[in-house]
This record gives C-alpha cells, structure tokens and sequence, in this order.
C-alpha cells in the first residue's frame, strides 16, 4: 500500500484549494460600513492606539495568536536539503497541527539562506508581526547559532522544534521510565547515539533534569565523540569524553538508557544483553527505529522502549510538545521560552500520563485498562487533556521566571478558556476512525460499480477501517478499478445476478420469501428480489455473512432503507428507524434528528427518537443535552408544533428524570446557555448549549442540516440510521468520497455496538 498512500498524500495536497491552509476574516465584511472599518478610515484609530501604546497591538490584532514556521529548507524531515519550496509542504502541515491541537495562527514563510547572518536578518525584521517563532528544518550546526542570535534579537518566545520538541517528549518519558524503574536520574549512564540538532538538545535538557555529564555518552556517524577526535564542531566537542570508548557496543555496556537519533538498525540486539538490568531504549530513527521492539523483547522483558512510530506503544510525538507550548507562552505573552518552560512541559506530561485515562482514548486504541507503566510512559497525542495540562504548566513557569508580561490570575477560566479553543469536533472524527481501524468489520457496499464507491474503498483499506464487500458485476468493477488506477488488491467482489451465487440467491429467497409471504411477496418475486443488490446485502449482513451495509449512492433513500427494514428489522422494543445528522462544528459536534426517516413524529414517536439518539450520541462518549427546538419558547406561542413538543418534554422529564432536555424553544436559544440563563433560568440547559437538537417535522431538520453544510461550510456526518438491529447505514445520493469514508467509520462502530449487545456488553 505504500504508492498508494504516496498517490493519496500527492491528491491529498492538490486537490481543490492547493495546500492545507487558507486566510479566513473574523470580522464582518459584507457592507460598506465593514469595509470602512476595516480598512480605510477605520483602521487609522487602532493604528494611533498602538502608536501611542505598542502594547496594544495585542488588542487589535492577531499578533497574539499567530506563529511564523520559518525554515530554509535545509533538513526537511528525513529528506535532508531540499531547499525551501519543496519543503514548503512540511511548513504548511506544521501550521495544520498548531491550529488544529492549539488553535493558533500560522503564516509559514520559507526563507532561502545564503548565510546564517542573512537569515537571522530576515527573521528579526519580520518579527514584529508575530507573537511567537517556530523555526524548523535547519540543519545543523547553523541551527544552534540561529536560534541563539534571533532569541537574542527578538522579544517574543522562540523555539527550534527539532531541537527541543523531541527532547521535551523524550525527558518526559525518561521521568516516568526511571520512576517506574525504580532508578535515580543523577546515577543513570545514557547512550546518545546521533549528534545532530535534536540528539544535542535532548541531552541539554537531560543535563538540566539531574543526569551528570560524565555519565553521558555521545556518537555520530564516525563514533564515541572522543576529546582526541579533531573533527568535532564547539556543539558536539562539549559532549567529547576521554573514556576508552571507541563504538556504540563499547559505550552501551552497563549503560541504563539508549537515546537513538540516528538510522534503522543502528542498535542490535547482542547489544542490548550487556546493557544494565532494567535498561531504557528509545529507539526514535523514523520510519524505521534503531531496533523494532520485537526484535529487542526476543531477547530481554525488561526493557521500557519507545519509539516515534503510532503503531508502537510509547510514540514519541513532538505533536505532544509544541503547540501546546507555544499556546502557554503566547497566553502569557512570554518574552522567550526558556529552560524552566521546556522543564515544565516535560513535567506536566509525565504527569498526565499518571492520571486515569480518558475513556475516548481507551476506546480509540482499543483497551480498557490503558494505564501508567512500561507500555504507556507518555500520553497518546489524541488525549484531549493535553492543552489544559500542558499549556498552564508553561505559562505558570513564564510567571515564575519572570518572562511573562501578562500574566494569568484566574486558572481555572484560563483552563475553561483552552478547552472551548478547540471543542471535540476533530477528536470526534479522529476518534471514529480509531475505534473503526482497532476492530474493521465486513461492510458490504451495494452500490459498487460506482467510481467515488471504489475510491472509498481505496481509502478504506489503505486505513484499515474496514473489510470490505462489493456487490456487482466484476467485469464492470474491475474495469472501473483499472480505468481510474485505484490500489484495492484482493477484494472481495460477489455478483448477485451471477450463476456462481445461485446456490446462496436460492437459501436467501428463502428466507424473504417466509419472512414476507403474507405481505405480498411470492416465491418469483422473492426469487428475483435476490438479484437486486439493495435486497442481497441487507441479507448477507442478516446472514452474518457481513456485519454491517452501506448503501444509497445510486438509489434514492427510501429504496435503500425499506429493503433493510424489511429483510433486517428493528431492535427489540424499537418501534421505529430514526435519523440523525453529525454537524461538526468548532465548538463540537451537534447532533440533529429526526431529519431523514419520520415526516411527522407524534408525540410518542418524538420521545423514542430522543431516547435513540441519546442511546447513540452517548456510544461517541458525549453526554447528549437535548433541546426540542420550535418557533416557541417555553409557551411563548400556541401552536401544533409548540404543544407536540412540550409535551414530548414533559414526559421525559417525568420518565427520564436523569436526562438533560428540555424545550420547547427556539433554535438560537437552544445553542446559547447566556440566554437561557438570562431568560429562563429555569430551564435544564442552562449550564451550557444543546448538543442534540429534536426536529418537530422532517422537514424543518432536513432544511436545518443542508443549510448548516451549505452556508455554514461544517463537515456534515450522516444520515446515522438508528433503531435497526444491526448495522445499516444510508448515503445521500451526492455523498463525496469522504463522506462515504466517514459513514463506513460509522457503520464499523456500530457493528461493534451490535456485537457487544449480543454478548451482552
């Protein structure tokens, strides 16, 4: 699959606006009266202001929340010098992570450098605009000078990220290794096997937690960094050492830990038996490490390792370190970051990483006892605690060490605050996907002689998601898959209309036949029912033949839900199939039923749609808070709608005194709790917005949903088809590839769902 991921990651960044980034204003700019304020005259005021008081350029504008990634190219990932606009790439997605994990800014420049004195120069020139840089991708050892000389230079918190990301990660993960190892730092002998810009800045950092010089031993690529060696530069030659070591097999006996910032299978494991008992191996050389794990367990369990692959436990991330750094220093306005920040950021990591874990994140890696000890030292980069634990421990270190020029008196708004940055809509999406790869269950795709199906799946299978099975003619779909390049390898495909399926068209004919003979359907139509894919893949998943279906890319929605109604049916006690939409938004998801399924829900009907989408928002891990939106609030208006509403509220507050709902009210009020505390102080909702939003009419959530996707511009999930009893999911006819991807996710979980229901989870 790797020219496959190669092929998606080039489509991936060219397709529709080039690039991952985009300017978006955050004012008004629809009138003349905006534009006058904005610019010309109005923009001459906030100018004066900062003029009088440069202070207040943090008033009026971004400069606060925006970071340069400045690089020139030099030392681009694992690419090496490819020169600033093929690295351009990199800086773009490093402002992708800053923005998604910490809601910062980013402009990424690239800078090319004819010498060390004309890029600082550049950078200190346009300084001014940020309020904080990220240099990245310089090689080294120019990167050590550039970084001191524009921190000099320059009063605003600036990081190499290369250099200090791995080493605030890494020290966080030494922390915990040796508390678990029961070793003290300032007695440990380490092994640093790479000298460039990250191995130097790591053992720096490990210096400043405790662990003696003398105890450290660095190589490069020509060996032990030797006092008699005449080729080192003034960054390694303060690591040179006397000792009588020559190779990495001499330095690493006795040694406690082993620090590898060089190349794949630099560490062997004959090596590792002449280590000390309970070693420390981190093993960072991406994409492969030094040594794989199981290379290293096949001959010591004592080890605690870590590495910078996902697929490992203990990965290594500097998406763990920087944006919540930055966002810390920025919050306070720090003149710098400095050694006591970085110490604080390792600190407050090894600290999380103690706590008891998010159930989100046991879910996405698939366990539940995922616990501090030897296979989770560090915390997954998916932990949403990450911003409010590390970014005050950050900016706290900036006040205590007087580099602050802002400081923070109210933490627990400043907490509060960091997390309504982000809401939970992109670590919801992040977490389906997880759930989905950690257990892929057969979906059968019914509408598979269809290009944007077939890409899917190509997707799908590259990820992991799921297993998939198509329904159609192979010629057809093997052409399609050919004709558009698509890497799907061995697939399953099954023909229904197709000699070598009679046998199973026979035995599931059967089945329908004696499940619907006395309502209307005879053995011919039963027979030739059989040969429509929409029929035969809510059979195979009824047959356990499949766990779950997704279906409705060629077919309009009610020829895609009946035939799985009728061939699948509901859940016990279920009375009805319901719809729900997943409106992403940056606050967090908002979930929106009935908008597909029921034209007009009774009074009843309304109460068991709430009752499933509740079920169903609560298996995403979020506490569902119901508003039964109309044109009336709280009885402000008479009316059908109105009265349904209410009184599907007041039943549920008398028969689910436990569940936060209630209604019935407008739309604005329902997603503003300042109002409602303002207005009805009363009401359920008022310690924060609705999250789940019940539609008195299909139409009115239907118009809803589309208008939030089209104008509002929010990823849209769905149809989520609840109440079946099993999994069965409806596409929209014009579902992109990515919504098809999204709705697969779904249905693996829900598969799941229906699996831990059967044996009684």
């Amino acid at each position: 699959m790797d020219n496959l991921f190669r092929k998606d990651a080039l489509i991936y960044h060219s397709e529709g606006r080039p690039g991952k980034m985009e300017t978006i204003p955050t004012k008004p700019y629809s009138t003349q009266r905006d534009l006058s304020l904005a610019y010309t005259p109005g923009v001459a005021d906030p100018c004066k202001e900062i003029h009088k008081n440069p202070e207040d350029v943090y008033k009026y504008t971004m400069k606060g929340n925006l970071v340069a990634v400045i690089s020139d190219g030099t030392a681009v990932l694992g690419l090496g010098d490819i020169g600033t606009e093929a690295g351009k790439p990199v800086m773009e997605g490093k402002g992708l992570l800053f923005k998604v994990f910490a809601d910062i800014d980013v402009y990424d420049i690239e800078v090319t450098k004819s010498s060390v004195d004309k890029f600082v120069e550049t950078v200190v020139a346009i300084a001014p605009t940020f309020g904080g840089i990220n240099l990245e991708d310089i090689k080294a050892p120019e990167c050590f000078e550039i970084e001191e000389r524009i921190k000099k230079a320059v009063d605003i918190p600036v990081m190499h990220d290369d250099q200090h990301g791995t080493a605030i990660i890494t020290a966080a993960g030494l922390l915990n290794a040796l508390e678990i190892n029961k070793k003290k730092i300032d007695e440990i002998k380490i092994v640093v096997n790479g000298a460039g810009a990250s191995a130097i800045s790591c053992t720096r950092l490990y210096i400043a937690l405790g662990i003696k010089p003398e105890n450290i031993i660095m190589l490069d690529s020509k060996g032990v960094l030797r006092k008699d060696r005449d080729d080192l530069n003034k960054y390694k030659r303060q690591f040179a050492t006397d000792k009588d070591l020559h190779t990495l097999e001499d330095a690493l006996k006795g040694a406690d830990m082993f620090l590898g910032l060089s190349v794949a299978g630099a560490l062997k494991k004959e090596m590792l038996l002449t280590m000390a008992d309970d070693p420390i191996v981190f093993a960072l050389a991406n994409p492969i490490p030094e040594i794989l794990p199981e290379e290293a367990f096949s001959v010591r369990n004592d080890i605690i390792m870590a590495t910078g692959r996902s697929d490992y436990p203990n990965q290594i991330n500097n998406v763990l370190g920087f944006p919540f750094i930055f966002r810390g220093a920025m919050d306070v306005r720090s003149t710098a970051i400095n050694e006591e920040m970085k110490l604080a950021a390792s600190k407050a990591l090894a600290g999380l990483a103690k706590e008891p874990v998010p159930e989100e994140v046991n879910i996405a890696f698939q366990t539940t006892n995922l616990k501090f000890g030897k296979n989770y030292i560090i915390p997954k980069p998916m932990d949403p605690r990450l911003i409010v634990h590390v970014a005050p421990a950050v900016a706290k270190a900036a006040i205590e060490t007087g580099v602050a020029r802002k400081p923070i008196t109210d933490w627990d708004k400043y907490a509060e605050d960091l997390s309504k940055r982000l809401g939970i809509s992109n670590p919801l999406i992040r977490q389906i996907k997880a759930r989905a790869k950690n257990n892929p269950k057969k979906i059968v795709f019914a509408d598979a002689e269809n290009y944007k199906t077939l890409k899917a799946i190509e997707i799908i299978m590259n990820e992991n998601i799921a297993q998939p099975i198509l329904l159609g003619n192979k010629k057809t779909i093997h052409e399609l898959i050919k004709r558009n390049d698509l890497m799907v390898g061995d697939i399953e495909i099954i023909d229904p209309k197709s000699a070598a399926e009679e046998d199973r068209r026979l035995e599931y004919a059967k089945r329908i036949y004696e499940q619907r003979q006395r309502y209307g359907v005879t053995w011919p139509i039963a027979k030739r029912m059989m040969t429509q894919r929409h029929y035969f893949a809510p059979m195979l998943v009824e047959a356990c033949y499949a766990d779950g279906m997704v279906s409705g890319l060629t077919r309009n929605y009610p020829e895609t839900l009946q035939p799985a109604v009728q061939i699948i049916g509901m859940k016990e006690n279920a009375n009805l199939v319901t719809g729900m939409y997943i409106i992403n938004t940056k606050k967090g998801p908002i979930f929106f039923a009935d908008c597909t399924v029921n034209k007009n829900p009774t009074r009843e009907q309304l109460v068991e749609i709430t009752l499933q989408t509740t079920y169903a928002v609560e298996q995403f891990k979020i506490k569902p808070r119901v508003a039964f939106v109309s044109y009336s609030n709280f009885g402000s208006y008479e009316g059908n709608i109105p009265s349904k509403q209410r009184e599907a509220v007041a039943y549920l507050h008398r028969h689910h005194p436990n569940m936060i709902v209630d209604g019935e009210m407008q739309a604005n009020v329902a997603l503003n709790a300042e109002i409602l505390r303002e207005n009805f102080p009363f009401s359920k909702l008022i310690d924060g917005p609705a999250n789940v939003l019940i539609f008195p009419y299909l139409s009115a959530g239907n118009i809803a949903y589309k208008l939030m996707q089209e104008m509002g511009h929010y990823e849209v999930i769905g149809p989520v088809i609840n109440g079946m009893n099993k999994s069965v999911h409806v596409l929209n006819i014009d579902a992109s590839v990515n919504d098809i991807v999204n709705m697969v996710s779904i249905a693996v979980i829900d598969s799941q769902c229906v699996e831990g229901r059967n044996n009684g989870d």
